[in-house]
C-alpha cells in the first residue's frame, strides 16, 4: 500500500490535507488546516519539504509560511507578509515560489508587480522591506504577471496583461531584481504559466487558449522569439456560448528509472470554462502532448471539472499520478493515473467533501 498526502490551496480560510491511497485508489480528507483568506496558491521549499508558503489572493494581499507535520497536518501560520508596501502594491498575489536564492517571489496579478521576499537562516521567517517591481504598462491598461519561474540565474514572469515574459536578474541585495529583457507573447494571447526545457520555453496562453514553443534568446535583449508550435488547446464537441481560457501547464520528464513504462516527455495542458451558463457535460478537459522528437498534440482527457484552475504531478521519477480540481461547480478533487506510457490519463479517485480547490503540492509517500 503506498499513500500519498495532498495538500490543496483555494478560496477559503483554509489549506486542505487529503489522503491518496494508491493501491485502493480512495482520496479522502485528513483535515482543514487553519490559514489566511484565500491560499489559492501554495508551494513547498525547494530542499526543506516540511515547510509550505501560501498566497493569500486578496486585494490586501498576504504571503505566509507553515510547517508541515509527519501527519499531513500544518501548524498555524509561522509567519505572515504582505506583498507589497501598501494596499495600492499587494492586491491579488496569484503565485508563489521559494527560490534557490532563499527568496520567496510573489507576484500581484491584480496590482500588476511583484516582490521577491528574502528569508533568514530560518526559511519561515520573512525578511521585510522589499521593493516591489512594478511591470511595464506598453500593450494594456494594467500588467498581470500570473507566475514566477526560476531559469538559471533568471527569473521568468509570464505577464497576462502585457502579452509578453518578463527576465529578470537579482541587482544588489537580496530582495532587489531589475528587469533585463522580455520574450514577447502574440498580441491579445495572454500568456499565464510557462514550463522551460533546455533552451524550449512553453507557454500555456489564456485569452487564446493556445500552447506555444519557443527557443529562448540567448541575449536578453532579442525580444522577439518566433514561435515552432503553436497548438489550440480547445478540446472539440464544446457547447456553443461556452467561453474556455487556458490555465495550467504541467511538463513530466521522462522517468530515469531502468525499464520504467514513462520513457518519452509529456506536456499537460487544462482548459477552463468560465460559462456557468453553459457547461460542458463532459466538464473541462485537459490536453495532452508530446514533446519528443517534436511537439504533437495527442490527445484530450476530460475530467468533469468545472474550470481546472490548478493540477499537479505527484513528483519523483515516475510522475505516476496528477491531482486535479476546479474553482467552479462542485466536482471537488480528482487524481488521475498516467497510462500509456504517459500518453492518456485515467480518473482513479474522486473525493467531493471540498468543492472547489486550486493549486496543490503532493508530499513523500508512505509504504
Amino acid at each position: 500500500m503506498v499513500n500519498f498526502t495532498i495538500l490543496a490551496g483555494g478560496s477559503s480560510s483554509a489549506i486542505v490535507s487529503y489522503l491518496f491511497n494508491s493501491d485502493a485508489s480512495t482520496l479522502s480528507v485528513l483535515g482543514q488546516n487553519p490559514s489566511g483568506a484565500n491560499p489559492t496558491w501554495i508551494a513547498l521549499h525547494p530542499t526543506n519539504k516540511s515547510i509550505l508558503y501560501a498566497t493569500n489572493e486578496n486585494p490586501d494581499g498576504a504571503l505566509q509560511s507553515f510547517v508541515v507535520l509527519s501527519n499531513g497536518s500544518l501548524t498555524p501560520a509561522i509567519d505572515t507578509i504582505f506583498t507589497g508596501e501598501d494596499v495600492d502594491h499587494r492586491n491579488g498575489p496569484a503565485f508563489a515560489i521559494p527560490l534557490s536564492t532563499g527568496e520567496v517571489a510573489a507576484m500581484n496579478f491584480g496590482s500588476g508587480n511583484g516582490v521577491f521576499v528574502p528569508t533568514g537562516e530560518d526559511p519561515t521567517a520573512f525578511v521585510t522591506g522589499s521593493p516591489v517591481i512594478t511591470f511595464p504598462t506598453t500593450r494594456s491598461p494594467t500588467s498581470h504577471p500570473h507566475m514566477a519561474l526560476e531559469v538559471g540565474s533568471e527569473v521568468f514572469i509570464p505577464d497576462l496583461g502585457e502579452d509578453t515574459i518578463w527576465r529578470l536578474v537579482q541587482d544588489g541585495t537580496p530582495g532587489q531584481y531589475k528587469i533585463q529583457g522580455q520574450i514577447d507573447q502574440a498580441p491579445g494571447s495572454g500568456p499565464r504559466h510557462i514550463v522551460v526545457r533546455g533552451d524550449q520555453l512553453y507557454t500555456i496562453h489564456e485569452d487564446d487558449s493556445t500552447l506555444t514553443q519557443q527557443t529562448i534568446p540567448s541575449d536578453p535583449a532579442t525580444h522577439a522569439a518566433p514561435a515552432t508550435a503553436n497548438f489550440s488547446i480547445i478540446p472539440p464537441g464544446v457547447p456553443q456560448g461556452a467561453t474556455l481560457f487556458a490555465a495550467e501547464i504541467l511538463l513530466a520528464e521522462a522517468s530515469t528509472q531502468p525499464g520504467s513504462n514513462f520513457s518519452q516527455p509529456f506536456l499537460y495542458a487544462s482548459n477552463r470554462n468560465t460559462n456557468t451558463a453553459v457547461l460542458d457535460p463532459r466538464g473541462d478537459a485537459i490536453a495532452i502532448y508530446a514533446v519528443e522528437p517534436e511537439l504533437t498534440f495527442v490527445k484530450h482527457v476530460f475530467t468533469g471539472l468545472n474550470q481546472i484552475r490548478g493540477m499537479e504531478l505527484s513528483g519523483g521519477s515516475e510522475n505516476e499520478f496528477l491531482v486535479a480540481a476546479g474553482v467552479g461547480g462542485a466536482a471537488g478533487t480528482i487524481v488521475l493515473k498516467r497510462t500509456q506510457g504517459g500518453a492518456d490519463l485515467e480518473i482513479v479517485a474522486t473525493n467531493k467533501e471540498i468543492p472547489t480547490r486550486s493549486s496543490f503540492v503532493w508530499l513523500e509517500s508512505q509504504q
